[in-house]
C-alpha cells in the first residue's frame, strides 16, 4: 500500500496538536420537538391538566419565569412543567393562582428544577411544594461544574445546545410573545434528560448521598431572614467614606423602595443606584440643586423630587448619634473579615487557614469550595471556635452552624488542625496591641 502523505500546508504537523483542533458544533435545539403549548389560563384547563399529571410516568420538570428587574415582586408570571405521558404545559399563574390542585396530583412525585432556591419561593405562593427535589443546577455544582447555566449544562452533558434569549424579559407582560413561550417551553425540554445523565455521574463519583443531602436542604430550608441593612447593598456606596453621606443614601433608599413596593416596580427603574450616590456624594441643598444633577433632572424624576429631597433633609437632619456606622457587620456581632486583622489577627489567622483547608478538600474532591462548606459557616467557626478545639467540638459546631454529615464528616478533621494555627500565621504584619475582644 503506497504511504499516505498529509496535504503540503508549509507546516509541520507537530506544530498543529490534536488539542487545537475546533470542536464540531453541537445541534441546537430551538423550539420543543412536541411544539409550544398555549397556556392555561382557566380552572376547566386546570382540571383536565390535573387529570393528566395523575396519569403522568415518572418525575416532573418544573420551572417559573418572573419579571426580575421589572417588578419589585419576585411573583411567578408563567409555570412550566413537563413529564412524560403528558409532555410540556405552560400555566399563567396570574389567571390562576392558586395551584394547590395540581400540588395534590404531585404527591409524591420528584420535582427537577435548576437552581431551586431561585424559583421554590415563588412556587410556594402558588401552592406548590415538592416532596422530593432534584437541583440539576446544585448536581452540577457537587460535580464540579463551574459553569452551570441551563444551556452550558444541557451542551456539556448532553450534548445537546438551548436556543436562549429572554431570561431577562418582563414576564408580566400579558399577552406573552411567542418566542418568549418557546424559550419557556425549552427551560423544561431537557431537564428530566439532564436529570438522569447526572445522577449516574453522581452515582459514579460517589457522591449520590451529598447530592441527596443538599437537595433536601433546599426543599426544607426556612424563607430567608431579611438583610441586614439592605441599603448597603448600593452600588458605589463604597466611594462614600462620611458618615452623613451613608445617611443620605439610606434615607433614599428606604424612600425608593417603599414606592418601589407601592406601585410593584423594580427599585432600580423607581431611581438607579449611581443616582443615589451622588446625590449624597454632593448633598444638595434645596430641590432646585438635586435637579441639577444627573438622572435628577429627568421629567419622572422632577415629578418625584419633593420625595427625594425630603429624604435627604431628613438624613441631613440626623443628631450624629443616630447617623449609620461606615462600615456594617453581618447583623450577627462579628466584623467583616477584611477588619479582623485588626481587630483580632489570631481570628484572621485562622480565618485564612480554614479557608485554605477547605479550598484543599474541595480540590481533591472535584467539587466547589462554596459547596463543600458554606463561606458564612468557616467565617462563623474562624470567628468564635469551640472549646477546646478538636475534631469532636469542631463537627458538632458545623452542624449547629447548618453544615449537612457529609461536609462535617470530610472537614471537621481539617478545620480542627486548622483552627489552632499560631496569630503570625496572618498574612502581613500583626498589630501589637492585644486583640479585642
Amino acid at each position: 500500500m503506497d504511504e499516505q502523505l498529509p496535504p503540503a500546508t508549509g507546516d509541520d504537523p507537530a506544530d498543529s496538536p490534536a488539542d487545537e483542533v475546533t470542536p464540531p458544533p453541537v445541534p441546537v435545539l430551538r423550539e420543543p420537538r412536541d411544539g409550544v403549548p398555549e397556556p392555561i389560563t382557566t380552572e376547566a384547563q386546570l382540571a383536565a391538566l390535573v387529570a393528566s399529571i395523575r396519569r403522568g410516568r415518572g418525575p416532573v420538570a418544573v420551572d417559573a419565569e418572573r419579571a426580575s428587574g421589572y417588578r419589585y415582586s419576585q411573583r411567578a408570571y408563567l409555570v412550566q412543567l413537563r413529564r412524560s405521558g403528558v409532555g410540556t404545559v405552560l400555566i399563567d399563574p396570574i389567571a390562576l393562582p392558586d395551584l394547590r390542585p395540581l400540588d395534590d396530583a404531585l404527591t409524591g412525585v420528584e420535582w427537577i428544577l435548576h437552581a431551586a432556591t431561585q424559583d421554590l419561593p415563588c412556587l410556594l405562593e402558588l401552592g406548590l411544594a415538592p416532596a422530593a427535589l432534584f437541583d440539576t443546577e446544585l448536581a452540577g455544582r457537587l460535580l464540579g461544574d463551574e459553569r452551570v447555566a441551563l444551556g452550558t449544562m444541557a451542551e456539556r452533558h448532553l450534548g445537546i445546545g438551548l436556543e436562549k434569549g429572554h431570561s431577562a424579559a418582563d414576564w408580566s407582560t400579558r399577552p406573552l410573545p411567542y418566542d418568549w413561550l418557546v424559550y419557556a417551553a425549552l427551560d423544561v425540554e431537557l431537564l428530566v434528560d439532564l436529570r438522569d445523565v447526572l445522577a449516574a455521574e453522581l452515582e459514579r463519583s460517589g457522591k449520590t448521598e451529598w447530592a441527596r443531602q443538599e437537595f433536601e436542604a433546599v426543599r426544607t430550608a426556612p424563607a430567608s431572614a431579611p438583610r441586614v441593612d439592605p441599603w448597603r447593598r448600593t452600588s458605589g456606596i463604597h466611594r462614600l467614606r462620611n458618615r452623613r453621606q451613608l445617611a443620605i443614601v439610606r434615607a433614599l433608599w428606604e424612600a425608593r423602595d417603599a414606592y418601589a413596593v407601592e406601585r410593584d416596580i423594580a427599585p432600580g427603574r423607581v431611581l438607579p443606584d449611581s443616582a443615589i450616590v451622588e446625590a449624597a456624594r454632593v448633598g444638595p441643598g434645596s430641590v432646585r440643586d438635586l435637579l441639577q444633577l444627573p438622572i435628577f433632572g429627568g421629567p419622572r424624576q422632577r415629578r418625584r423630587a419633593d420625595r427625594w429631597f425630603a429624604a435627604i433633609t431628613e438624613a441631613r437632619e440626623l443628631p450624629d448619634a443616630d447617623l449609620p456606622p461606615v462600615t456594617g457587620g453581618n447583623g450577627d456581632g462579628i466584623p467583616a473579615p477584611s477588619r479582623w486583622r485588626e481587630r483580632d489577627p489570631q481570628a484572621a489567622a485562622r480565618l485564612t487557614a480554614a479557608r485554605a483547608a477547605v479550598a484543599q478538600i474541595a480540590e481533591r474532591h472535584a467539587v466547589l469550595a462554596q459547596n463543600l462548606l458554606a463561606s458564612d459557616v468557616v467565617r462563623r467557626l474562624a470567628w468564635a471556635p469551640p472549646a477546646p478545639v478538636d475534631s469532636a467540638s469542631v463537627a458538632a459546631r458545623l452542624a449547629e452552624l447548618g453544615a449537612r454529615p457529609w461536609q462535617v464528616e470530610l472537614t471537621a478533621d481539617a478545620l480542627a488542625a486548622a483552627l489552632t494555627v499560631a496569630p503570625t500565621a496572618a498574612p502581613g504584619p500583626a498589630p501589637e496591641r492585644p486583640s479585642e475582644p
